[in-house]
């Protein structure tokens, strides 16, 4: 009997592995947004855990450690290093900072918080990447699983979803310690698992209805906004699979049952306040008019910028990270070209679901924005929506099994080789930015060093590896989805 042979395929999970892994080392502690208030959250979220935080007389406060509540003293000023937080690792893990900083009154749902906790011990900055890691060993179990169970036809749009919507914000966020970590991911994988839950029979329908109810689960416990977006893509999934059979309506009473879960968690959090009043104003830009009408159509001219800026136009981090041109121009170049090579192929029913999660892209942060009487530029970020746009995205390809309509080889590979580079540069830059600040200091990574893990692996080692390591996994999985479909 003939053995099959080793397919490359089965390196991906490593490469994406290694890849996510220099992202997750490429930054320090407190290095996405608003980390001093998601890391207390963390460390407080176990109340028993008094080695890690207290609690104080007031309950809008605790105490925990300096490093956790000062460890963003390098955000908005990108010629600073994250050498700045020595002093404050200095002072121990003990809790003596008391902040009012972090979800002690319901301001976001609990669960993701929770989690985390467990992996909060004495060396902070272990616990940190420990809590990066599991994130990305999230991501790739539950990608691993949706490839598995879901249909060939469903695979390539499952891979291309992730590829040309991850540079370089998805990347960053994926693994960091902030909540919208678990919202891109459970989003992103929730709305194609109950896509394959209607489509599918038997154990695959069981295992993905498992996926699903997980990934819906994890988005809407860790972010406000996530809970309603889970909410949106299960209507979404209804649009395109409802048919008026018993078998559908018994089908649909898992998905009925985890939007009430995410209405229940979305009403449970602070977060839905924004209905009634926006986003607060912070200290920027003043509408020059409270007319409801022109704001609006102010902010609705402006909303795409909030979409290019998941393609890296926006600066990451606390954004004070800014990034050269060649990284959004590679990976939007990537999502245009993919997305719409797929659009000339979708079926009515997916059309019309495609055009409203275009309109929900532009009618959440625009209706948002006019509540708090903000403009874009204000309290609403390329973040808040990166969840949608992978589901944008992923719908825009549901065509992707069918021959009509291709990109030919030449096209291809450009496009996998633009956002090589596009993921190499922005690593490379958010390493930098850490390091040394964004100052000049030569090519080399590894010279003049101000701030980097106490490890023996150097700066330019992660950075050359995890380059390596996401072209090779882009190479495999284009050669993958090519043999598997004869066309893009």
């Amino acid at each position: 009997m003939k053995r099959r042979g080793f397919r490359r395929l089965y390196l991906a999970p490593v490469l994406a592995l290694i890849a996510l892994m220099a992202w997750a080392l490429a930054s320090p502690v407190g290095s996405s947004p608003d980390d001093d208030f998601h890391l207390a959250s963390i460390w407080c979220s176990n109340i028993s855990n008094t080695s890690a935080c207290e609690t104080t007389s007031d309950p809008s406060e605790r105490i925990v450690p300096p490093i956790i509540h000062f460890s963003p003293c390098f955000a908005a000023q990108p010629s600073q290093s994250a050498a700045c937080q020595s002093k404050y690792f200095a002072e121990g893990s003990r809790p003596s900072t008391r902040t009012n900083r972090g979800n002690f009154e319901n301001n976001y749902p609990p669960v993701y918080y929770a989690v985390m906790s467990a992996f909060v011990g004495p060396n902070i900055s272990v616990s940190v990447v420990l809590m990066r890691l599991v994130n990305i060993a999230i991501f790739i179990a539950m990608t691993v699983a949706l490839f598995i169970l879901l249909p060939r036809s469903r695979r390539s749009t499952l891979i291309w979803s992730w590829i040309v919507t991850t540079v370089p914000l998805g990347l960053f966020l994926i693994a960091s310690n902030n909540p919208s970590s678990w919202a891109i991911i459970g989003i992103g994988s929730g709305w194609i698992a109950l896509l394959g839950y209607f489509e599918a029979e038997g154990r695959r329908k069981l295992g993905l209805g498992i996926v699903f109810a997980l990934a819906s689960f994890m988005a809407a416990g860790a972010r406000g906004d996530a809970a309603l977006y889970s909410v949106l893509s299960i209507a979404l999934v209804g649009i395109l699979t409802f048919t008026p059979t018993r078998r559908y309506l018994i089908s649909a009473i898992l998905p009925i049952v985890m939007a009430g879960v995410g209405v229940a968690f979305f009403l449970g959090s602070r977060q839905s306040t924004v209905l009634d009043s926006g986003l607060s104003s912070v200290g920027g830009v003043t509408p020059p008019t409270a007319n409801p009408f022109t704001l609006a159509i102010t902010n609705a001219l402006d909303v795409p910028s909030l979409w290019s800026g998941v393609f890296g136009t926006w600066k990451l981090g606390w954004l004070d990270t800014s990034l050269p041109a060649v990284v959004p121009l590679g990976a939007l170049v990537a999502f245009i070209g993919i997305v719409f090579a797929g659009l000339v192929r979708l079926k009515y029913r997916e059309k019309i679901t495609l055009g409203v999660v275009a309109l929900a892209l532009l009618a959440i942060p625009t209706y948002v924005l006019v509540k708090g009487l903000n403009v874009v530029g204000e309290n609403v970020q390329p973040r808040y929506l990166l969840p949608l746009i992978v589901v944008f995205a992923g719908i825009g390809l549901l065509g992707m099994g069918r021959r009509e309509g291709s990109i030919s080889g030449l096209q291809l590979w450009l496009i996998v080789a633009g956002l090589a580079v596009a993921e190499s540069v922005a690593l490379y830059t958010n390493m930098r930015r850490y390091i040394t600040g964004i100052v000049g200091h030569g090519f080399n990574l590894d010279s003049g060093i101000q701030w980097w893990w106490s490890m023996p692996v150097s700066p330019m080692v992660v950075w050359v590896v995890g380059s390596i390591a996401f072209a090779s996994l882009l190479v495999i999985l284009v050669k993958e989805m090519d043999r598997s479909n004869d066309t893009v």
